[in-house]
C-alpha cells in the first residue's frame, strides 16, 4: 500500500510514510471489508460514515508537517485509523467523534494497536476541544458550490495573519 498509493503518488515525508506502514488499516474496518482495508479507496464503516483513503490520509498528514513534539487535533474520528496514524507522528492526540458506537469502537481498535496517546471523546467536534486547544496548522475539506470540496491548509502566521493554501480536490462524507 505504502510503495504503490502513496510513494508513487508523491508522497515523501518518511516519518508519515513509516506511521502508515506501522497501523495496520484491517484493525479499523469490520470483518466483511478486511480483504479491501489496504485498497486505495474509503470504506463504510457504519453510521453512514467512512474510513477515509490511505492517500488522502498520508496527504493530509504530510501537508500538515507535523513535529514530535506538536499536538493534535482530529474532528470526526470516526474508525480511529487517523488518530492510530497521528499518534505515531505527535506528543498527543485529541480526536472527537459524534457517534457513540463509533467512540466505543474506535476506543477498542486505538487499544488494540497500542496508541496511548490519543485521547478520544464522544461529543461535537464543530468548535474543536478548547481545553486543547492546539494551534498552528489546520488541513480541512471546505465544501464549495454543489457538492465540490477542496482540501486547504491554514497556517497562522507569527503576525496573527492567516496564510490559506488549496491543495486540490477531495470528497468527504459531510461533518454533521
Amino acid at each position: 500500500m505504502v510503495t504503490l498509493q502513496l510513494e508513487a503518488r508523491g508522497i515523501r515525508d518518511p516519518r508519515v510514510l513509516a506511521a502508515m506502514r506501522e497501523v495496520p488499516r484491517h484493525q479499523f474496518v469490520s470483518e466483511e471489508q478486511v480483504e479491501l482495508a489496504y485498497e486505495d479507496c474509503a470504506l463504510p464503516i457504519g453510521e453512514g460514515q467512512t474510513i477515509s483513503q490511505p492517500y488522502v490520509v498520508a496527504w493530509m498528514l504530510e501537508a500538515l508537517a507535523l513535529r514530535a513534539g506538536d499536538r493534535a487535533l482530529e474532528v470526526g474520528a470516526g474508525s480511529g485509523y487517523a488518530a492510530a496514524i497521528l499518534s505515531r507522528l505527535v506528543r498527543a492526540v485529541f480526536a472527537i467523534e459524534r457517534d457513540p458506537a463509533l467512540v466505543r469502537e474506535a476506543r477498542r481498535r486505538l487499544a488494540l494497536v497500542g496508541a496511548a496517546n490519543v485521547e478520544l471523546a464522544a461529543g461535537d467536534g464543530s468548535l474543536g476541544w478548547p481545553e486543547h486547544a492546539p494551534r498552528g496548522r489546520l488541513v480541512l475539506p471546505l465544501r464549495g458550490p454543489q457538492r465540490d470540496q477542496t482540501l486547504l491548509r491554514i497556517e497562522r502566521r507569527a503576525d496573527g495573519g492567516l496564510d490559506t493554501s488549496d491543495l486540490g480536490p477531495v470528497q468527504f462524507v459531510p461533518l454533521v
